[in-house]
């Protein structure tokens, strides 16, 4: 008994206190997505499981069979490992209280394909489902019936507002865009042309984080006109061509808002067209790649999102809605809005 890996032991090996710890445990917010990773791998190593979390998973795995379904988009990279990671460590969590999990991801953008992975998810015998998909009439329409058949629903990183979902979980997605906006605005002191690319504006969080951005922009006095719009799917050529053919068309322009991946192929267009240090860029997300273009001065900020967590936390929510009918706080739900920028990246 005496070798029981301990929370205190957790801390130690973490760096951090025995508080940080207790909160990353119990999945609240205001916890740094490196130092969560460091109390995690920590808890992994040593193998440490909480008093709460044995009680729990002992009366967990007393109940009936319980599945759960999750639809992604055909998004790739950071998007897709981050959130599997997330889904990963829910799956390894929920296996232990005789929850199985069904995950489906759609290969294209079309809305009949969503709806079929989530009717095959449901005939599977899904009695939950946590959804990211397309904002289309027939997507939300299905959601809504299965609401009110009993079958939760979570949406997260893109919501599905119309749709009776229970909740959305993941970041206040307009706030972040606009706050984007006030970041550009004092980087061009207040002057156009700015571009602005969205990924697909079919999606909700795409479309509310340009509006939100037009938004602030016009609230701060910013020429309508002056700010051009643009779909790039998330694709590095395809906003790499974007950027390059908005950089012909307007040489004046001052700055580009990337509201979506593929930053790395905005930042590669500005240094091939020789305005390096003249556009300035604000984007979202951090990864390794948008580190290094801090650092090298190509993007000026970036707002960060915990995407982990948002494959994590859902699944949760499901479970305890369907097991303990506990519905979810307020605080689960949205994500702190941080920004970021070469001097205070490292920490």
């Amino acid at each position: 008994m005496g070798n029981r890996p301990t929370i205190q032991m957790v801390a130690e090996l973490a760096g951090v206190s025995r508080g940080t710890v207790d909160r990353v445990l119990n999945d609240r917010p205001h916890v740094n997505g490196e130092v969560r990773q460091r109390v995690l791998e920590a808890i992994r190593q040593l193998g440490y499981i909480s008093p709460r979390e044995v009680y729990r998973r002992r009366v967990d795995a007393a109940l009936r069979p319980l599945t759960l379904g999750v639809l992604l988009p055909n998004w790739e990279g950071q998007f897709r490992a981050e959130v599997s990671q997330g889904l990963r460590r829910a799956c390894e969590e929920l296996e232990e209280s005789n929850v199985r999990v069904l995950i489906r991801r759609c290969e294209t953008d079309l809305t009949q394909e969503a709806v079929d992975l989530l009717e095959a998810m449901r005939a599977g015998g899904a009695e939950g489902f946590a959804v990211c998909a397309v904002n289309d009439p027939a997507i939300q329409g299905w959601i809504s019936a299965r609401v009110e058949e009993g079958l939760p629903c979570v949406t997260f990183n893109s919501d599905l507002p119309e749709s009776g979902r229970a909740c959305f979980v993941g970041q206040d997605i307009r706030q972040a865009g606009r706050v984007a906006a006030g970041l550009l605005c004092k980087c061009v002191s207040g002057r156009g042309p700015v571009l602005a690319t969205a990924g697909n504006l079919k999606f909700d969080g795409h479309r509310q984080r340009l509006d939100g951005f037009r938004e602030r922009l016009a609230e701060l006095g910013f020429p309508a006109e002056r700010v051009l719009i643009r779909e790039t799917y998330n694709d590095y050529e395809t906003t790499l061509r974007v950027v390059s053919e908005t950089l012909a068309e307007e040489p004046g322009l001052r700055g580009v808002y990337m509201a979506n991946f593929s930053v790395s192929g905005c930042c590669a267009a500005i240094q091939r067209a020789g305005r390096a240090g003249q556009v300035h860029v604000v984007c979202h997300d951090i990864n390794e790649t948008v580190r290094q273009l801090i650092h090298s001065g190509a993007v000026d900020f970036t707002i960060p999102q915990d995407l982990e967590r948002q494959g994590y936390a859902p699944l949760l929510l499901l479970r305890d809605w369907l097991r303990k009918k506990k519905p979810p706080e307020p605080s689960q739900l949205q994500g702190r809005i941080d920004i970021l920028c070469a001097e205070n990246l490292e920490n």
